[in-house]
């Protein structure tokens, strides 16, 4: 390879891509916003506080110890009312969640049916207050006691999962545009003729061309980490987050593959333009970069394992939040690189140096 046209051509791109104020716009602004949004947004991950009127005296909310009222006020805010029909109809326009009163034994709670998860949330709190009162008047401790935690450590935040996701659609929006836009825009333009034709190797082109792109994601990778790591969003890197840029190398080398595969299949830019997004959209969805898979129909599930966000973005998450190193880079790293070496193959039957 020579070197001299690898440096030459490598600035050459370099100008180009950072001249083209729409291209760093999508490439790397435009992510960077959803990153910000969503921090903001998922920062508190709290559950939020329902409210409820309480008729007169309900035993199981006025016996209360102190320190329990303080802990149910978190999540709970009870209001006292005399009005039943007024706090009803508070109920039916959505203004509070549930109305609570006590008619002998029974305690009695009205909610709506137009909101079930807030109304769900309500009737499993008055359900557990009730219970304990029921367990306390026996005058006998209860036989079993739930004791729950998250398998995290507890400082971990949304932007733990959410930096992952949301860089890895990044590197893969920038790296399958670039490169496919670039070939079908230098073969329309004929630079790709007049490459053939100079003393510059092959090598040296898809070098500087690599490198950049690389160049690029890491770019990407440290103004995500940077910004996420604030002390307004809280990201908390673990002991092995730097393989999270080998990682975005070999995820950037298979992004790249397909976008070079579109690139040789594509005449024109408009062209390109719309498969690359037809690629990209149901690919970040599918690959679980924005939402967690968990729930997903299974047969979602089994596509998303042949897409290599889905890959990227686990492995991210991993070494990113999860304290993993080696042990889940290693089989991301080569199935990156093996996806990109097959599509490549199949780019360089595709490949065309002019459209005559």
């Amino acid at each position: 390879m020579n070197t001299k046209a690898f440096a030459s051509l490598s600035k050459a791109m370099t100008l180009g891509l950072l001249r083209d104020r729409t291209a760093v716009f999508f490439m790397l602004l435009f992510p960077l916003m959803f990153l910000l949004l969503l921090g903001t947004l998922l920062k508190n991950d709290s559950v939020p506080r329902s409210e409820i009127v309480q008729i007169g005296r309900v035993e199981v909310l006025d016996s209360l110890p102190r320190e329990t009222r303080e802990e149910l006020g978190d999540f709970l805010e009870v209001r006292k009312s005399r009005d039943r029909e007024r706090a009803l109809e508070e109920v039916r326009a959505g203004d509070v969640d549930a109305v609570v009163w006590q008619d002998g034994d029974r305690v009695r709670m009205r909610y709506s049916a137009a909101d079930p998860t807030r109304a769900g949330n309500v009737r499993a709190v008055m359900n557990s207050l009730v219970q304990q009162a029921n367990i306390a008047a026996t005058g006998r401790p209860p036989a079993y006691e739930l004791s729950a935690g998250q398998v995290e450590d507890e400082s971990l935040k949304p932007i733990q999962f959410l930096t992952p996701g949301l860089l890895g659609w990044a590197v893969s929006m920038s790296a399958v545009t670039g490169s496919a836009l670039t070939l079908v825009n230098w073969r329309r333009k004929r630079i790709l003729r007049r490459l053939w034709l100079a003393p510059v190797g092959a090598g040296s082109v898809v070098a500087a061309r690599v490198g950049v792109n690389v160049g690029l994601a890491l770019l990407q990778t440290l103004v995500f980490v940077g910004v996420a790591s604030v002390p307004f969003y809280g990201l908390e890197l673990t002991g092995h987050w730097w393989l999270s840029l080998p990682l975005v190398v070999c995820g950037t080398l298979a992004f790249m593959s397909m976008g070079l595969v579109v690139g040789a299949w594509a005449k024109t830019e408009e062209s390109a333009n719309g498969v690359t997004q037809l690629v990209i959209l149901p690919m970040a969805f599918l690959s679980g970069a924005f939402f967690p898979l968990d729930n997903a129909p299974a047969w979602v599930r089994t596509v998303s394992e042949a897409m290599p966000l889905k890959h990227l973005t686990e492995a991210m998450q991993g070494v990113l939040s999860r304290g993993q190193g080696w042990d889940a880079a290693l089989p991301a790293m080569g199935g990156l690189l093996l996806f990109a070496a097959v599509l490549t193959a199949i780019a360089a039957r595709l490949f065309r140096w002019d459209d005559a």
